[in-house]
């Protein structure tokens, strides 16, 4: 069956950086477009950052723009989120997701498959 495992989350003081991961197993990786989404307690879960199948293009939240970069390696079916110079607002548990299509990325309702997520936590 599909998994999505991420890793790399933890706590961070403000400023500091995290580069977590997503594992992919039981999908042919590059045939799948790649989503990080984030839920703060209280909150809805929001889009952070996508990548096409094949990495042609990405996408980042407004939030994360400028700080946060996604990237995937189809040969290790992984895909990762850099993040840099991170705020305590940041804080949230951060989910990978796949989709099927390049279309609809930044739509939590539109991905095929999601991880467990991995908690972040930023200090002030």
């Amino acid at each position: 069956q599909v998994q999505l495992v991420e890793s790399g989350g933890g706590l961070v003081q403000a400023g500091g950086s995290l580069r977590l991961s997503c594992a992919a197993s039981g999908l042919t990786f590059s045939s799948y477009a790649m989503g990080w989404f984030r839920q703060a307690p209280g909150k809805e879960r929001e889009f952070v950052a996508a990548i096409r199948r094949r990495g042609g293009g990405t996408y980042h939240a407004d939030s994360a723009k400028g700080r946060f970069t996604i990237s995937r390696d189809n040969a290790k079916n992984t895909v990762y989120l850099q993040m840099n110079s991170l705020k305590p607002e940041d804080t949230a548990v951060y989910y990978c997701a796949a989709r099927s299509s390049d279309a609809g990325l930044f739509a939590v309702y539109e991905y095929d498959y999601w991880g467990q997520g991995t908690q972040v936590t930023v200090s002030s």
